[in-house]
């Protein structure tokens, strides 16, 4: 990903709460002729000071036979994004896009059934965990746990991480209350995301 130096994210602790506030991917391959990809919710794990990604996807979907171990699978985390019109600078200039994006590369293997029924019961207890009779993997009937015989997991090892947020960070503070003002006026719930980054709310 190209990211111009004032808009690199180097902060290892940052870059790991966003991946944990936004566990909603897209993973893609390269089947040899043209990339795949599937849009998966997914655990993170950190193991001996190594990051992890873990999840599942439909057996029928033929890119877990990509996953079955293969270096340099793409995992894209995006964050809020938003449209910054050049009307709201001192000087004229482009207008242009905000945004928050993390691509990460990892080498990736399958999980065994073991592992997959403890990265579900890991996911449901997330999710589920706190609700009154949740949908967790404990709570799940027999005949519908079998549904795990439709799904492949997998791991992903994370090897590099190229983080960018772009929040007008080239503009001076003039410009930047500016556009934090407009984007919380449009009401739209990505401006004011982006807005409130921004403005370190």
């Amino acid at each position: 990903m190209y990211i111009p130096k004032y808009y690199k994210e180097n902060d290892i602790q940052e870059i790991k709460s966003f991946m944990l506030k936004h566990q909603f991917v897209t993973i893609i391959t390269n089947d040899g002729v043209k990339p795949i990809a599937t849009h998966v919710p997914i655990n993170i794990h950190e193991k001996n000071r190594a990051l992890y990604i873990t999840g599942h996807c439909a057996k029928n979907n033929d890119q877990w036979r990509l996953l079955k171990q293969s270096s340099n699978v793409l995992i894209i985390f995006q964050g809020p994004h938003a449209y910054i019109s050049s009307t709201w600078y001192e000087k004229e200039d482009v207008p242009t896009w905000n945004y928050q994006s993390i691509h990460v590369y990892g080498n990736s293997r399958l999980l065994s059934e073991s592992e997959l029924i403890e990265d579900l019961t890991y996911l449901l207890n997330k999710y589920e965990g706190h609700r009154d009779n949740g949908a967790t993997w404990d709570n799940m009937s027999g005949n519908t746990r079998k549904q795990i015989n439709g799904i492949i997991g997998f791991e992903i090892e994370i090897k590099e991480i190229q983080a960018a947020y772009k929040l007008s960070q080239t503009r001076n503070d003039k410009d930047k209350n500016n556009i934090i003002s407009k984007l919380k006026e449009s009401g739209d719930h990505l401006d004011v995301a982006i807005a409130k980054i921004m403005n370190r709310e």
